[in-house]
């Protein structure tokens, strides 16, 4: 059986419509799944709403309503956008569906029988924005003097009788995770303000509420309901099976290979999470990502409060969803923070897409159609034939897949945009046009040569560019089952499309050029 390979989004938070920042980490853990499946991978992808918490029940009684309303409502919004954005996803979780709520109780049981649990009174400092205490050290001051969270969000004083997790007793085990396995959290940066963090000492951590009953019931503990992230981590686990540990499902693809994550919810995901698993006896995830935020005009953080969001759904509308994925990957470097402007996608898309790929597959095959009667045959590629194939073979089969295997997408794109060129220097020096008039079998080889090469590129760049790579494969008569990067190493392929009497029909242009909007050409 194929290697299997499970990774998923953060578990979004729907107490407002998705924004571009949802989308961003979206698409790139969808690249990710993509470009596992195209190596021979047995791929599951999870993603889902986490809809329980304090927060999620003071917006919806603030705009009086029953919380599960508004909560099918906005995680309809957020399965909508998945969608749009080509998605591949294999399960959309939702924490207030019964089998989520059996897999937060079995994991409870499991830290509790481990002697994990006791019961307490906590007082301290919570933000209902983050979902998170926070240690009077950790807090920093307001313009006027009010006390925040380190994210900048407001705290407010708590005090409940509640059940506690002994986190105090992982912070060993937790410090010999990190140094044994340094990549467990990605990229270092994050990895060294994480273990910072530990090494200052873990209080142990609440884990239950009772001011509010919004949430996953805490068994046999009338009026607590469980601390979001306890509930909300564990979803993780319910898409692939769990509680079921013994099941096919769970046994094949956990532990999870990567969660990723946002910058800011790091320590939820490698502090939190792990010491659950632990407790309860489960496997640890291999790795947790947290990518830079994107970040809007001005370079503030997008985020519902600031009143600064984008919607994605609008972005995919007026660029196209696969130009939307090939700027987010190809222009921020994964991990750090990045911006985006309509003008910079519509550069990007129409130097690269456009005028670079789009423009070399549309004028190789239209020559072929045109000059060939669309005919393929074999031929004798000449060195410095070889030298282009071989530069794209590289870049295709080589750099990109090694680049997408670190996460580090916009290398691996590099890579390929610059065998792209490389393709179009070709045209430029062989002039085929110029070829049909004084040497029409030479013609016929820099055409066929390049045919070639469009092969390479459009497999090497499916998972950013899903459908409008798949047009172009189209086009070339490439068969759906021999598009994955193991294909690339195939050298029969060629001569078995022109031995099936293939004909290059005349091309449809499948990368038109973006137009900024007349308000933004304004601006």
């Amino acid at each position: 059986m194929a290697e299997p390979f499970y990774i998923t989004t953060a578990i979004n938070y729907p107490n407002g419509r998705p924004h571009i920042g949802h989308a961003y980490e979206g698409i790139a853990t969808d690249v990710m799944a993509r470009f596992q499946r195209l190596m021979g991978r047995d791929v599951r992808f999870v993603t889902g709403t986490d809809e329980h918490g304090l927060k999620m029940d003071q917006t919806a009684r603030n705009m009086g309503r029953k919380t599960i309303d508004l909560a099918n409502e906005m995680s309809g919004y957020f399965r909508e956008m998945a969608d749009r954005l080509n998605l591949s996803y294999d399960e959309f979780v939702r924490t207030t569906e019964p089998r989520h709520h059996a897999a937060s109780i079995e994991l409870w049981k499991r830290m509790e029988a481990n002697g994990d649990l006791y019961l307490d009174r906590y007082e301290g400092w919570y933000s209902v924005r983050d979902e998170a205490f926070y240690d009077e050290s950790e807090l920093v001051e307001g313009e006027g003097g009010e006390k925040l969270s380190p994210q900048g969000t407001p705290v407010e004083w708590t005090a409940e009788e509640t059940w506690f997790f002994r986190l105090s007793n992982y912070q060993d085990r937790l410090l010999a995770l990190y140094r044994d396995n340094p990549d467990f959290i990605r990229p270092e940066s994050r990895r060294n303000e994480v273990m910072r963090f530990v090494e200052g000492g873990l209080k142990d951590l609440s884990v239950s509420r009772t001011s509010f009953d919004w949430g996953v019931p805490v068994p046999d503990s009338e009026g607590h309901v469980m601390y979001v992230w306890v509930d909300a981590l564990t979803t993780y686990m319910t898409g692939v099976g769990f509680p079921d540990a013994e099941g096919e499902l769970f046994q094949r693809y956990w532990p999870a290979n990567i969660h990723m994550i946002g910058k800011d919810i790091v320590r939820f995901h490698t502090v939190y999470w792990p010491a659950f698993l632990m407790s309860a006896g489960l496997p640890l995830p291999k790795q947790v990502f947290g990518h830079g935020f994107l970040l809007a005009r001005g370079g503030e953080k997008m985020s519902k409060s600031a009143g600064n969001v984008v919607d994605p759904m609008a972005l995919a509308e007026q660029f196209g969803v696969d130009n939307l994925r090939y700027f987010f990957l190809r222009e921020i470097a994964f991990g750090q923070d990045g911006s985006y402007s309509p003008e910079a996608i519509v550069n990007r898309a129409n130097a690269e897409l456009a005028n670079s790929f789009g423009n070399l597959a549309q004028r190789t095959l239209s020559m072929i159609h045109k000059n060939m009667d669309g005919k393929l045959e074999r031929f004798d590629p000449c060195p410095d034939d070889f030298a282009l194939l071989e530069t794209v073979r590289e870049a295709c089969a080589t750099k990109l897949p090694q680049a997408f295997e670190r996460l580090s997408f916009s290398t691996g794109i590099e890579d390929w945009i610059k065998a792209v060129y490389a393709c179009n220097q070709y045209v430029d020096e062989q002039a085929p046009w110029a070829l049909r008039k004084t040497d029409f079998e030479r013609m016929k080889v820099v055409l066929q040569t390049l045919f070639m090469a469009l092969r390479d590129l459009a497999i090497a760049i499916q998972p950013v560019v899903p459908e409008k790579a798949a047009a172009v494969l189209d086009q070339l008569g490439i068969p759906d089952g021999e598009r994955n990067y193991t294909d690339l190493a195939d050298t029969e392929w060629y001569m078995r499309l022109v031995e099936s009497g293939f004909t290059v029909a005349k091309p449809t242009p499948i990368f038109p050029r973006l137009e900024l909007p007349e308000e933004e050409s304004a601006a």
